[in-house]
């Protein structure tokens, strides 16, 4: 499994010549609401297996959760789905406040 860190995906995001992975943030709604990376899509990580149909699986898809784990666990079965450009967030949200973004909110 492919995975990103928080800075490389910053700088990714910031640079207007490459193409923007979808931010699937697979949180639950709870803490989607305390902090989230800006234009991430939520989709609860208990949702994905009704609603992975509602993603393309060709496009190149960083999961993201609070510390990893989750959206690890996501890739893998999006993987198992047939997407075939899935990137695991490592360190997730909060690692993405510690190396990105100090002053988001933390829990």
């Amino acid at each position: 499994m492919r995975q990103i860190s928080p800075a490389e995906l910053a700088q990714r995001l910031s640079d207007p010549h490459q193409p923007k992975p979808l931010l699937l943030d697979v949180r639950e709604p709870w803490e989607f609401q305390i902090c989230r990376i800006a234009d991430s899509v939520p989709m609860p990580m208990g949702s994905v297996p009704a609603r992975f149909g509602e993603l393309e699986r060709t496009r190149e898809t960083v999961v993201v959760c609070h510390h990893g784990v989750r959206s690890a666990q996501v890739c893998l079965f999006l993987a198992h789905q047939g997407f075939t450009d899935v990137v695991n967030l490592a360190g997730g949200v909060a690692g993405w406040a510690a190396q990105v973004a100090p002053t988001m909110a933390r829990y």
